[in-house]
């Protein structure tokens, strides 16, 4: 099994998605150890003095204001993990729940929250033990963190509330720990707002969907592809010298992959050869790459704020051992306001918008190869025998509807805000929620490209007097070699879009075409 080593310096998308996907071992690095115990020291050095520090000896938020004494602040971590833990509605996806419980062991390691080396030893062995907090879909703003999902985390830790085990049985948090072998931490100073503080679940949420959004894109170029040759579309349009004299990189890259994907076909270069030949393609198939294109340019773009994301130590306040005044153990502690989730917000929104883009063009080009009017000789809904056969009529209202729950989705989250805590945290920015419908979106998007892939093969198929390309073929073949039947007379769709959407969503639909085009992007 892949471990992971957690050191100081941030971590990256690989080990996020093999935390949180693939169940991977996590070990802290020892000069993450020394450098806990440093910031700890200045923590402890803080505590020791009669002045209040915020978060050391004092309340949180909008109770800021009361200094704590040294026989309450054990009390104070404690509570400040019970009574954030309030999160309402259904539970939060597992991976998702790792992703957050890793990204914040990340942020401690870091040396600047003034957590000790035993919380965050525990929190390593909760993840290794398979333990995953229950973790619900309502409780943050996004703003001083992902606060309600954190504290769940946080509350597993101390042996409370609920978990989900290995097995997947959910129980008593304490009796999981126990069962493992792991001791329930007792939080000091510090320690209980150090474990809430953080964006962590938004950019747990915003990696995964970059690493998704990049599979669908390719399956999208490849399905673009794939509609083109179906109408008898010409691939001019892909040639790299118009796509050079403007220069977007994702657009370069999206028709540099329907290039790949049609070489050698025989189905196009047919648009001028009908009896009512066409000038140009429709915006749909024509467009293709620029649409796309803009997409990976947004996800470029999104990648560069997760990994700033990664490097970053988001907590407040932080611990900077840089000998400042205040305090001893050569460092400070100091309040800030990084926790703010804006950043990672506006990509997530922005995300959502693209995806909605390509989910909208896709479905244009499914309608298109249904419609005998403008499909160039296919029959009507692809049907085997139309008018006694419906064919992917309905297919098409699927993925139509799926469009349309795109749309609101694509509604940005980030121009939101609530304020909050007696309005201390007067504007927020609602990232977390910005992630769980990017996350739906994501899902939509998936479905959309499987309804494209199955009518864009069944046309291919059907126009039987020319060959597709070798890449086409390819698709094909692995395609119905899953169980995704052709065309025929009608049948229950349902079986088939579902087995087209997990073609999809494995990945099968790029492995299918690369061994014959090479690496796509």
């Amino acid at each position: 099994m892949h471990t992971v080593v957690v050191g100081t310096s941030g971590t990256t998308v690989e080990d996020v998605i093999a935390v949180a996907r693939d169940n991977a071992r996590i070990e802290l690095s020892e000069e993450a150890v020394a450098a806990l115990a440093a910031a700890r020291a200045v923590v402890d050095a803080l505590a020791a003095k009669p002045e209040p520090v915020y978060g050391v000896s004092t309340g949180f938020g909008a109770l800021a204001t009361r200094h704590i004494g040294h026989d309450l602040r054990t009390q104070l971590q404690r509570n400040i993990v019970r009574s954030h833990a309030a999160g309402m509605g259904p539970r939060v996806e597992r991976e998702v729940v790792r992703a957050l419980m890793f990204l914040r062991l990340k942020t401690v390691a870091s040396g600047h929250t003034g957590v000790r080396p035993e919380v965050a030893q525990t929190m390593a062995d909760v993840l290794n033990a398979g333990i995953t907090p229950v973790v619900h879909e309502y409780g943050s703003l996004g703003c001083s963190g992902d606060l309600a999902p954190l504290s769940h985390c946080a509350l597993t830790l101390m042996g409370e509330g609920d978990a989900e085990g290995p097995d997947a049985a959910v129980r008593p948090a304490g009796e999981l720990l126990a069962a493992h072998g792991i001791r329930p931490v007792e939080l000091h100073e510090k320690e209980g707002l150090a474990l809430l503080n953080g964006t962590d679940g938004m950019l747990g949420m915003l990696i995964m969907a970059l690493a998704d959004l990049q599979r669908l894109y390719t399956s999208a170029d490849i399905t673009a592809a794939l509609s083109l040759e179906a109408l008898l579309g010409t691939d001019k349009v892909l040639a790299p010298e118009l796509h050079a004299i403007r220069p977007h990189p994702g657009q370069a890259a999206a028709a540099a992959n329907m290039r790949a994907v049609l070489k050698d076909s025989e189905l196009t270069g047919h648009f001028q050869e009908e009896e009512a030949p066409r000038v140009q393609d429709a915006y749909s198939v024509r467009c293709a790459p620029q649409v796309a294109g803009a997409g990976r340019d947004t996800m470029a773009y999104a990648r560069l704020v997760a990994d700033r994301e990664l490097a970053a130590a988001v907590d407040n306040p932080v611990v900077l051992l840089d000998g400042g005044t205040q305090g001893s153990g050569g460092g400070r502690v100091e309040s800030n306001g990084n926790f703010h989730g804006a950043p990672v917000a506006y990509v997530l929104d922005f995300l959502a918008i693209a995806a909605a883009d390509l989910g909208s063009i896709a479905e244009r080009r499914t309608d298109r190869l249904l419609d005998k009017n403008r499909s160039h000789g296919l029959p009507p809904f692809l049907a085997d025998d139309a008018g006694v056969d419906s064919g992917l009529m309905i297919a098409q209202y699927t993925q139509a509807a799926l469009v349309s729950d795109m749309k609101r989705l694509a509604v940005p989250a980030s121009v939101d805000s609530i304020p909050s805590s007696a309005m201390q945290e007067d504007h927020v920015s609602m990232g977390w929620s910005a992630a769980r419908k990017l996350r739906t979106a994501v899902d939509n998007l998936t479905r959309i490209i499987a309804v494209e892939l199955y009518a864009a093969t069944r046309a291919i198929e059907l126009r039987r007097s020319l060959s597709p390309a070798p890449a086409s073929k390819a698709a094909i073949a692995a395609l119905r070699a899953s169980g995704v039947e052709g065309p025929g007379p009608d049948r229950f769709l349902a079986p088939d879009l579902a087995a087209a959407e997990a073609f999809v969503r494995e990945g099968k639909l790029v492995a299918a075409v690369e061994p014959v085009t090479g690496p796509l992007a």
